[in-house]
């Protein structure tokens, strides 16, 4: 495998950073996550935008261009030979020695790695996840802004560790008012009564890319969106429920906390989300020269 490191591709084996990375020490960068289908980049220029609002708002110089990132994302996937996968693009604040000071960090560093994912097994999106409301909680935007990705992903993790310990695969996460906000990793989408609902950004979710892409296509399909508070009641007496994000693409809920959602199977409008948004995928995106 070939990682993109700093300006140079290289074996994995000698894909190394500092012990004095503030990316390792203090959980100090950014990162994204981006798909690549059919030779196609996925909503390139859109990840590396966000990816640089990031940066911009932890106060992390890039010294790379938003062009070059881009340049450099595509050659680390045409020199990996994968047709379809995930990249995982990590931009540290870089080596400056132990202590919180970010100023004595001279240069940031960055990494891409090109692979493949599987984030959920197959049959769960046949079949729906069943998960549960998780009692860690979103930070609060004063404490860390939901719209930075940034490496500091323990808050998630723990919530991950809850999923699993009561045998579910994803968990609902609150803030503290108790609105839902995201999954660990993934958007949250809901159907009633024919109008679809997901929570405001301001609740504590990510402005996910792929929640962007689920706007547009409610455009095309003529289904009705709106952002809005919601509760874990509001997940309950849903129609329909389903997850997005940039690996785990379009998942359908029929559980929440054994509560059954519709009737228990993936719904009708999930179902055309997911087929519009596969067709979408593989037919869209900046190609892999």
């Amino acid at each position: 495998m070939k990682i993109w490191l700093d300006g140079e591709l290289v074996e994995e084996s000698a894909a190394k950073i500092s012990v004095f990375d503030h990316g390792l020490l203090y959980g100090d960068g950014v990162f994204e996550g981006i798909r690549f289908y059919n030779g196609r980049v996925f909503r390139l220029e859109e990840h590396i935008k966000r990816l640089f609002e990031s940066a911009r708002a932890i106060v992390l110089t890039m010294p790379w261009t938003q062009e070059e990132v881009c340049r450099y994302v595509v050659e680390t996937v045409a020199a990996n030979e994968i047709n379809d996968g995930y990249i995982r693009l990590v931009v540290t604040r870089g080596s400056g020695g132990l202590g919180l000071n970010p100023y004595l960090c001279k240069k940031a560093s960055m990494f891409i790695i090109a692979s493949t994912i599987s984030l959920y097994p197959t049959e769960h999106y046949e079949n729906g996840l069943s998960v549960i409301t998780c009692a860690t909680r979103r930070p609060a935007p004063a404490a860390l802004m939901p719209q930075v990705k940034s490496l500091n992903y323990l808050n998630n993790v723990m919530a991950k560790v809850e999923a699993i310990q009561a045998g579910a695969l994803e968990a609902v996460m609150l803030n503290e008012q108790g609105y839902v906000a995201e999954c660990t990793g993934d958007n949250i989408f809901i159907l009633r009564d024919g109008v679809m609902y997901t929570p405001l950004v301001s609740d504590g979710a990510l402005d996910g890319i792929t929640r962007r892409v689920i706007f547009e296509l409610a455009a095309k399909l003529g289904v009705k969106i709106e952002e809005r508070s919601l509760t874990r009641y509001d997940l309950f007496v849903a129609d329909e429920f389903f997850l997005t994000g940039t690996a785990a693409e379009v998942i359908p809920v029929v559980s929440l906390d054994c509560r059954t959602i519709g009737d228990g199977t993936p719904g009708p409008q999930t179902k055309r989300f997911i087929a519009a948004f596969k067709e979408l995928a593989a037919s869209t995106g900046t190609p892999i020269d």
